[in-house]
């Protein structure tokens, strides 16, 4: 993945977006910085209300910006007329989360319907169109139509509408949102298939953390219309610093035990209770390995460790026992490496 500073395909710059006016006015987005490399999956993720749909309608035009400027492969969009912004959708695909096929076409139909409007001749549109049809996987379906097909298949064929004017930018606004688990990988993994194989830019505007972290490359936490945290994925699901994170963070990463279980394991435990931080690059298992021969018993209280990225991190809550001198050393060679939180009693 290139540097987002150095040649960004995306840039929004002190972008604020309000609706409405005088003392009704709403602003949806309040001084949004953020840069998209090229080639990158980047998530946007935020509760209902934070802005995400706002940000996307700024993106490709649908909506004007307050303030700021909004920046698409080295253009400000944000001054454009109507007809010069209509070229610049042509550059940007988008997938819905409610798929937006056109019932009364088929599935050959609607792969085709953009580059009918592109001014495509026939041959080259009948040859994208079996391309596409063939990549997601849905050539025997080219003449059903969007009722006749699952959920999946609808999002397949959305997929690939959005693809057949080979844009260099892929907009997907909630597009797993109406799916089941399964059937939401698969996507997840076409996606990553045509980042990888087509160097396309994907933009995911999500409320699941999980999509994040199965496709994603960076990620932005969107909080009530402002940036709050923004970076690799691993190094936000590892260390989240504002709120909301750790508040999205709570509801798909449970290494750490909540305030329930916390208090089963003080009723329960008689040893010292510490809850220590696992990274890609610590050694706890060479401190605790050494254990024993301090006359220190430990046991694995709660916590789990996820692999994100190819990099571990989690976080593990241990029953320490044996004499008080001897479990302050082993806590402090253990703070050298990971962060340790003792739980009182």
């Amino acid at each position: 993945m290139s540097d987002p500073a150095a040649s960004p395909l995306v840039s929004l710059e002190a972008v604020t977006k309000e609706f409405g006016h005088g003392r009704k006015a709403f602003r949806a987005l309040d001084g949004v910085d953020l840069q998209i490399a090229r080639g990158e999956i980047f998530a946007i993720i935020g509760h209902s209300g934070a802005g995400k749909s706002t940000l996307v309608r700024l993106v490709n035009g649908l909506e004007r910006v307050t303030s700021g400027r909004v920046i698409i492969d080295g253009q400000d969009i944000t001054r454009l007329s109507e007809n010069r912004l209509a070229d610049v959708r042509q550059g940007i695909g988008m997938i819905f989360q409610q798929f937006n096929l056109l019932r009364s076409r088929t599935v050959f139909g609607n792969v085709e319907f953009p580059l009918i409007v592109a001014g495509r001749p026939k041959a080259e549109r009948e040859e994208r169109v079996w391309e596409l049809l063939d990549f997601v996987g849905l050539t025997q379906k080219a003449h059903q139509h969007p009722e006749q097909l699952s959920g999946g298949q609808q999002q397949r064929v959305s997929i690939a509408r959005a693809l057949a004017d080979g844009p260099p930018l892929l907009l997907a606004d909630e597009a797993t949102s109406a799916l089941d688990p399964e059937t939401t990988q698969d996507v997840l993994d076409l996606l990553s298939k045509i980042n990888r194989e087509f160097g396309v830019t994907i933009i995911v505007i999500t409320h699941e953390m999980d999509v994040v972290r199965r496709i994603a490359d960076r990620v932005a936490v969107l909080d009530k219309g402002k940036i709050t945290e923004h970076g690799a994925v691993y190094d936000i699901f590892s260390a989240p610093q504002a709120e909301p994170t750790q508040r999205f963070l709570r509801t798909v990463v449970r290494s750490r035990p909540d305030q329930a279980i916390l208090d089963r394991l003080r009723r329960e435990r008689q040893g010292r209770l510490a809850i220590v931080e696992v990274g890609d690059d610590n050694r706890i298992g060479d401190v605790l390995g050494t254990a024993n021969s301090r006359g220190v018993a430990f046991h694995l209280a709660f916590g789990g460790i996820e692999v994100l990225q190819d990099r571990e991190f989690g976080s593990i809550t241990l029953e320490l026992t044996g004499a008080d001198t001897a479990v302050d050393g082993l806590l402090e060679d253990l703070r050298t490496i990971a962060a340790v939180e003792e739980v009182t009693r």
